[in-house]
């Protein structure tokens, strides 16, 4: 894979990273393991993926340093560090939190735990309801000219919010919630981060498993399944999304792989994205994902796709 740029930064990587939610994310999956969280690192950058994207709420700090465990062994050139931070437990309760001070203290405590003296790329994970975004994002330019981070993001930012932000062109990627099915940044927010020559990194790119391939329109869930609540897992959306899904199985078949692939190739292709970031539980799931960089699709295949999962 030929790596990309983040924005106006020195940062560069390959295209495909790894989110790692379920790496030391106790606090929002059940019964992950370490072990395998360890495991899921290394095979990951011994495969050739550079992008690790954690974050301290995954486990309140625990990913970080299963992260910095993991990269001990790996030359620290040979890693990127995406970390993110705005949820604030200080005064017993979550707040979220994008004053300078916190944010100085957060990046300070994430080098600690990663057990590095920098991190490539910080974002703001959250904006606040009361700091300036600008003020933010300055507290977060000094840190870089300090060298303890090499890139600016910002995460979950509306298209206004990430312009207040940007004022002063610090801003490098932003990282939003973005996937086939659910597109509203690309008109939004993509032309200005094309003008302002921000990237773009997408979070849930496979919807919690929808776009795997791995359900269909039969496909019912039990009542005490979460997804039986979730509108995009049931009634007339789902089955828009899976009749979807079933025009990438021909095209699947055709290159020899998964529709995991399929959709991963795509966004690899996406011109709008700098990179995708998909999770991965344990080390067995990371060939599947590494296999995704092999996959050419042709223009037609990549407009086809485009077509049938458009919301327009």
């Amino acid at each position: 894979m030929d790596k990309i740029k983040i924005g106006k930064s020195q940062v560069e990587t390959v295209p495909l990273g790894l989110g790692t939610n379920k790496v030391g994310g106790h606090n929002l999956f059940p019964n992950l393991s370490e072990s395998d969280g360890l495991a899921t690192i290394r095979t990951a950058l011994e495969s050739g993926i550079e992008l690790l994207d954690t974050a301290f709420i995954y486990g309140k700090g625990r990913s970080e340093e299963l992260i910095g465990e993991a990269i001990a062994d790996f030359p620290r050139d040979q890693v990127i560090i995406a970390d993110k931070a705005a949820h604030d437990f200080s005064s017993g309760g979550m707040l979220l939190n994008n004053e300078p001070q916190f944010l100085t203290k957060s990046v300070d405590d994430a080098l600690r735990r990663l057990k590095t003296d920098y991190i490539d790329i910080f974002y703001i994970h959250f904006p606040d309801e009361k700091t300036p975004k600008s003020e933010a994002v300055g507290a977060l330019q000094e840190l870089r000219e300090a060298g303890k981070l090499r890139a600016i993001g910002i995460s979950n930012f509306t298209p206004e919010q990430v312009k207040e932000a940007n004022q002063d062109g610090y801003v490098d990627v932003v990282e939003n919630y973005y996937s086939l099915i659910h597109r509203e940044d690309e008109e939004t927010l993509f032309p200005y981060l094309n003008d302002a020559h921000s990237s773009f990194i997408p979070y849930f790119p496979l919807e919690s498993g929808l776009l795997t391939g791995k359900y269909t329109k039969d496909s019912t869930f039990a009542e005490n399944d979460p997804r039986s609540k979730d509108k995009k897992f049931t009634g007339e959306v789902f089955q828009k999304t899976m009749a979807a899904v079933d025009t990438l199985r021909p095209i699947a078949r055709q290159h020899h792989v998964d529709v995991l692939q399929i959709v991963l190739a795509w966004y690899l292709a996406n011109p709008n994205l700098a990179a995708v970031i998909p999770g991965a539980r344990n080390a067995g799931q990371i060939p599947g994902i590494v296999q995704s960089a092999k996959v050419n699709l042709s223009k037609d295949e990549y407009d086809l796709i485009d077509q049938n999962f458009s919301t327009k």
